[in-house]
């Protein structure tokens, strides 16, 4: 909760939104969790769209607070194919109601959110069904492909690339309710196996408390802490390629998945779970990403680490412009004396918004800053914190300290840093309690090297900024000796479907045009599905094609674009003829 305003307050949203209301599903997370911005960002808010207290006296639009109802006819499940579901899982987990319907049909993406908020119902499920065990699944998955009748599956929800839409209709698999146990614990291994259902805080707190509910000889983590860690599952992690705010020293998920089982309609499919082999292509590879048009991941075997949280060092920098932080940030990674954990590096516009969020840009520390000539607008502040051993932690942290005094880093101390931690999960929420106003919040990322990262940043920012009155931060989050991903932030005065969207594929096309990979972290899905073909090149793209149709011939696997895959030609986008 923020701080008490002491002139005009915005009547922001702060009531639970009715359990079964559209808000209950748009908005982020726990429904008695509200988050809006401080007075003084409020105010730098309204500066930048030219907006008065009047057009935060009244909401913008619909804030979705009436009951679920719509029309829409099952377009393949019948009435029969309802009643072996239910006698699969049982008539409580099979579900054709409009709020269940609904639930699972969108993500977070704003494209999402604003279809929501505008009572625009498509591409939904006939049914929903909540598994209880893999072998239900494999029913299930052998039944619609069987059938012909499309089937989807939705984890946490949070996916930003309509990675869940059900564009034809059928049956969607909700993992949350029932599908989310461990089936091993390893401590000799250091694994867990566990249903791709499983979210990431109960995982979480599982590992941490090994002892109690394992046996175990010590604590541990997962090592993977997305920003939406709080709702989303270990199987959207893995079929996203996800990765979490503490990859730079644990990894993305890929480095992190030993094994996995698919129900796919061939048959039950496992990888090897051996930390290396030379036995072929890695099928642990080719089925990670795969974004369940291949098959429905039923269990993950992950690796685990030590729970040292008492060896963690923190650290923030103010470098003076973002070109000598990317030099130092290079030198950091490339020095071969251990990573960070985090390792969050933001531009000179996003480092502003921070000190906003923090309240901290009127106070001594800014002015201090501007007198040694850490400007306004041209500053860029540098934050993270070690983990592991506790001397290889201290020693990360040292080198680290080494190389921002090299290039002149005001040393911020680990206070900014326990300010970031406090809200690195809740920064969602904000995007709910402004778009009530018509302030619009999504983002974009991409993976780049240090070679063309300058190049990448400065294009797609000049494209995001073309839309006049447009706030865009961007940082760095993942980071590697040979390159880091790039997150762009941007926040507009929009209400609209259609400009978000020309928008949105503007952006895109900056991306791709400028050199960088369409995605680091992300996925593709339905959203981003377009320029797969086009980023990969055609010869490259086959692959997938062949895969998928040896997996799943009859295409009832996650249909309607994911990864691009049954697109029609004159709905790709090639912005380059060669990709080499």
């Amino acid at each position: 909760m923020s701080k008490p305003y002491k002139d005009f307050r915005p009547q922001w949203m702060e009531e639970a939104a009715p359990d079964d209301s559209y808000r209950s599903i748009f908005r982020w997370g726990n429904p008695n969790f509200t988050k809006y911005p401080n007075e003084h960002l409020y105010k730098a808010i309204k500066k930048v769209f030219h907006m008065s207290d009047d057009d935060f006296k009244q909401y913008d639009g619909n804030i979705g607070l009436d009951k679920v109802s719509f029309d829409v006819p099952k377009k393949v499940v019948t009435s029969e194919d309802i009643e072996f579901f239910k006698s699969l899982v049982g008539a409580d987990f099979v579900r054709d109601d409009d709020y269940a319907r609904l639930s699972v049909a969108y993500g977070k993406t704003m494209y999402d959110l604003l279809r929501l908020r505008k009572k625009i119902i498509e591409n939904i499920p006939d049914v929903v069904i909540y598994p209880d065990n893999s072998t239900q699944i494999e029913k299930i998955v052998e039944y619609v492909n069987e059938h012909k009748i499309p089937l989807y599956v939705y984890g946490g929800g949070s996916s930003v690339t309509r990675g869940v839409e059900c564009i034809k209709g059928g049956v969607s698999l909700d993992m949350r309710l029932r599908f989310n146990k461990v089936i091993e614990f390893n401590e000799v291994d250091q694994t867990i196996t566990v249903e791709a259902g499983m979210s990431g805080p109960k995982l979480e707190e599982l590992l941490n408390n090994a002892q109690k509910y394992f046996g175990a000889k010590r604590a541990y983590t997962c090592g993977h802490f997305p920003q939406s860690f709080e709702y989303s599952s270990v199987g959207g992690w893995v079929v996203t390629r996800g990765a979490g705010q503490n990859s730079t020293y644990y990894g993305k998920i890929e480095d992190i998945v030993m094994g996995q089982k698919y129900a796919t309609p061939i048959g039950i499919i496992i990888t090897s779970h051996y930390p290396r082999e030379a036995t072929g292509p890695s099928l642990n590879q080719i089925m990670m990403g795969s974004e369940g048009a291949f098959g429905v991941l039923t269990e993950v075997t992950l690796r685990v680490f030590r729970y040292m949280p008492k060896n963690r060092r923190r650290f923030s920098y103010m470098f003076k412009n973002w070109e000598v932080a990317m030099v130092a940030a290079r030198e950091m990674m490339q020095k071969e004396c251990g990573v960070a954990s985090v390792f969050r590096l933001s531009d000179a516009e996003e480092t502003e918004e921070m000190m906003m969020l923090y309240g901290v840009d009127h106070g001594p520390v800014n002015a201090a800053l501007s007198k040694l000539g850490y400007l306004p607008n041209k500053k860029c502040l540098f934050l993270g914190f070690t983990d592991g051993e506790l001397g290889y932690s201290k020693n990360v942290a040292k080198n680290i300290r080494r190389i921002a005094r090299k290039y002149h880093a005001f040393n911020m101390t680990g206070v900014v840093t326990k300010a970031w931690e406090k809200g690195r999960f809740n920064d969602p929420y904000l995007r709910d309690t402004m778009q009530d106003f018509g302030i619009m919040t999504d983002t974009l990322e991409c993976s780049v090297n240090w070679s063309n990262m300058a190049k990448v940043h400065d294009e797609v920012r000049a494209y995001c900024h073309s839309r006049k009155d447009t706030i865009v931060l961007t940082h760095m989050s993942h980071v590697y000796p040979q390159g880091a991903n790039l997150y762009f932030i941007f926040i507009a005065k929009m209400n609209e479907i259609d400009d978000f969207k020309q928008y949105h594929s503007g952006i895109l096309d900056a991306i791709q045009k400028s050199g960088a990979a369409i995605s680091h972290h992300h996925g593709v899905g339905k959203m981003f599905g377009p320029w797969l073909e086009g980023y990969l090149g055609k010869l490259e793209y086959g692959t997938f094609k062949v895969l998928k149709h040896y997996f799943d011939p009859n295409n009832v696997m996650n249909p309607g674009g994911t990864l691009g895959l049954d697109l029609e030609e004159k709905d790709k986008r090639f912005l380059k003829e060669e990709n080499h």
